[in-house]
């Protein structure tokens, strides 16, 4: 689902640690969360000031972040935190159905044994999380099961597309999901893309998550 903030906007372990990660994981965090709120406008030196980096790696954070649509950069004006947009999340949903559905049925195709084995635990885990409704569980449970299927798609075209809009879905479901979730359905729906993705059937896998984003889609449209 990819509800909350992550290092996989960065290719690698080495781009993880430099500055401009540090700055871009603490900054997307901020507005990930809504400790930066939409529609605030932010200058450089503040950003910079308040985690504690230069500017230079606040400032080619700060350019990540614009393409990502997390933030506007104003010429001469700062950096304003964009507007949550119902239309356009419900416009993200859907590229990112069409996304996380080749995602799910490619990383059926191309996973391992031990990513198999890996997926039927991580089904194990959601089952628990929905009969104990714990948001918790769930949370680390979304991060892994987020991790997993990229690694096991093998595609990076689709790896890059999905970090792309990440922190929009996260900050959107971060917003509403204490009002909003169904969280026992939701967990209920990802055991059944990583049980399928475990048994090695694309097609099941595809199917269930095409029904993952039905919900998530229901989810958005609550919020209205």
């Amino acid at each position: 689902m990819n509800e909350h903030s992550s290092t996989e906007g960065f290719e690698d372990e080495k781009d993880r640690n430099t500055l401009t990660w540090q700055a871009y994981r603490a900054l997307e965090e901020s507005i990930v969360t809504l400790r930066l709120k939409p529609g605030e406008v932010l200058s450089e030196n503040a950003l910079a000031q308040q985690i504690g980096l230069g500017r230079t790696p606040v400032r080619e954070a700060i350019q990540k972040l614009a393409g990502e649509g997390l933030v506007v950069v104003l010429s001469r004006r700062g950096i304003l935190v964009s507007e949550i947009n119902i239309s356009k999340h419900l416009q993200l949903l859907e590229v990112r159905r069409e996304l996380e559905r080749l995602v799910a049925r490619s990383a059926a195709m191309r996973s391992n044994a031990k990513q198999r084995l890996d997926f039927a635990e991580l089904g194990e885990g959601f089952a628990a999380c929905s009969g104990a409704d714990d948001d918790v569980t769930f949370m680390r449970l979304d991060r892994r099961f987020n991790r997993m299927t990229l690694e096991a798609a093998r595609n990076e075209y689709a790896s890059n597309a999905m970090r792309q809009i990440q922190g929009l879905s996260r900050r959107f479901w971060y917003q509403h999901y204490q009002t909003v979730l169904d969280l026992p359905r939701c967990a209920r729906l990802h055991e059944a893309v990583a049980r399928a993705i475990g048994k090695g059937d694309p097609s099941e896998a595809a199917t269930a998550s095409d029904r993952l984003l039905d919900y998530i889609e229901e989810f958005a449209r609550a919020t209205i």
